[in-house]
């Protein structure tokens, strides 16, 4: 079964992003525009995610940016959102940090491209695609190839990633400015 979800992400400028977008938009399908807000609940591997469609509850495993994680993904009405948060707040879950994102998501053959902009965050190239602990680690040198044609030269490396999230994650509110 495919459910090792397997990414490649970098931090990119806004020219970057700019200069992806119109490669993508040459090179691969364009799916959609979504914005979604997303939830973590304590120990960032349990999360409550809406975008424009629908809600979802999500469990990934592992650390938040590990290159390989299993995923488990419910999908709920939009509505639902708020019963979800009400429903694990209930059961003593707090509100660990809260993300607000625009993501454009491309299909470059079989891979999925996000281009995102995270309020207060950040902008990120991201590459994923499913696999299983057989083939995640060929997967995971094909998405680092791949983002190198799309004109990124560098990976971010896991430690820059975690010193912003650890940041945002200790000043999101203020960041948003949302009351404690």
């Amino acid at each position: 079964m495919k459910n090792v979800e397997i990414e490649v992400r970098s931090f990119i400028s806004p020219v970057q992003y700019k200069s992806l977008e119109k490669k993508l938009n040459r090179v691969a399908k364009f799916l959609k525009e979504i914005k979604e807000e997303t939830v973590y609940l304590e120990r960032e591997s349990l999360r409550i995610r809406r975008d424009n469609s629908y809600s979802y509850l999500i469990f990934k495993s592992g650390k938040i940016h590990d290159n390989f994680r299993s995923e488990i993904k419910i999908r709920f009405e939009r509505a639902d959102f708020e019963k979800l948060r009400d429903l694990f707040e209930k059961l003593g879950f707090n509100i660990d940090v809260m993300w607000f994102r625009e993501r454009k998501v491309y299909d470059l053959k079989g891979i999925k491209v996000f281009l995102d902009k995270t309020k207060g965050y950040g902008m990120v190239v991201e590459l994923e695609k499913f696999g299983t602990e057989q083939n995640k680690e060929k997967i995971y040198d094909d998405l680092k190839a791949k983002l190198l044609t799309l004109g990124i030269k560098e990976i971010t490396p896991k430690k820059e990633f975690d010193k912003k999230f650890k940041y945002y994650k200790n000043n999101w509110r203020k960041i948003l400015n949302l009351k404690a």
